[in-house]
């Protein structure tokens, strides 16, 4: 397994928060702590890190991994969308950068139990916090048919659904509740036309995708994350993104756009112009989604889908 996750696109994240010593910055998601060794290593000798995320056993490799550098990085085992509270505990109310790093890494991939995977056979988890929540296979066990289809359509935008659907429900009648990794990707093999099967991509990609989705309730907490960042930036601020699917990044790409429009952010009032003078000024860094490098992505596959974007508070 590996010891610690190799972060995506390192230097171009560095380049756009531009660390500084004597200034503050959050990372969302800090997983092995790749993005912010790099952040502390650029904002020598003072600048400071506030480091957040729901996956405790990542938090602790962390720890180890930041050791060297001191109380110059704070650490926090909560979701990123509630960054301001967690701020606030600290005695800070706004940031100089922010990022968020919204892929899985490849620790949580390879450590047995987690139930990210289907090249193992583990039991179907896929928590970030296995303190909390309800596991992958009792989201799925809960889930009529035309539940199961949505929430593949939705958040997996797959073609099978219907068919992927109606093979697990009839899994669930003849053998029980679904509950490995194995179980369902066979499961989801077999229900795709044969011609499919063997596609460069498994046939269970985008389901195990969408079950991770609905059992973080990822696209949620990014959403929140969107509405607090204007109270999280000081001015001048820049927030970096990292997204590797089209949902999150449509996501992102929307938030931004509205910020930078002077668009509420609020769902209640979404899309509502905020009255002068009562919203910060935002503007998009980077007008177009940057990706990685070719020798990157050679260097680490798991990069070759990364989006970053980027946004200043003016």
């Amino acid at each position: 397994m590996a010891t610690y996750h190799t972060p995506v696109m390192v230097a171009e994240v560095t380049h756009y928060l531009e660390p500084a010593p004597d200034k503050v910055y959050l990372d969302g998601t800090l997983g092995t702590g790749g993005h912010a060794a790099a952040v502390l290593k650029q904002s020598e000798p003072t600048g400071r890190v506030v480091g957040i995320d729901a996956d405790p056993e990542s938090l602790e490799l962390a720890k180890k991994r930041l050791a060297p550098y001191g109380d110059r990085v704070v650490f926090a085992h909560a979701r990123y969308e509630n960054a301001r509270s967690i701020l606030a505990g600290h005695g800070l109310r706004r940031v100089h950068g922010a990022l968020l790093d919204l892929g899985i890494s490849k620790v949580q991939l390879e450590m047995p139990g987690r139930g990210f995977s289907f090249s193992r056979d583990d039991p179907l988890d896929m928590r970030m916090d296995r303190t909390r929540g309800h596991t992958a296979a009792e989201v799925l066990a809960g889930l009529r048919e035309e539940g199961i289809v949505r929430l593949f359509r939705s958040y997996g935008q797959e073609r099978w659904a219907g068919r992927i659907a109606r093979a697990i429900v009839l899994s669930r009648e003849t053998r029980g509740k679904v509950a490995s990794t194995l179980e369902l990707a066979q499961t989801i093999r077999n229900a795709v036309p044969a011609r499919f099967r063997r596609a460069r991509i498994h046939p269970a990609t985008r389901c195990f995708q969408a079950l991770r989705i609905e059992v973080n309730r990822e696209l949620e907490g990014l959403g929140r994350f969107l509405e607090d960042l204007p109270e999280l930036l000081e001015p001048g601020g820049r927030c970096c993104i990292l997204t590797f699917h089209s949902l999150e990044d449509r996501l992102v790409k929307q938030g931004f756009r509205s910020l930078e429009q002077g668009l509420s952010q609020d769902p209640v009032q979404a899309g509502a112009a905020v009255p002068p003078g009562q919203a910060p000024k935002f503007r998009r860094v980077l007008k177009k989604v940057l990706r990685p490098s070719r020798e990157e992505v050679v260097a680490n596959p798991l990069s070759r889908s990364a989006k970053l974007r980027v946004l200043e508070r003016c």
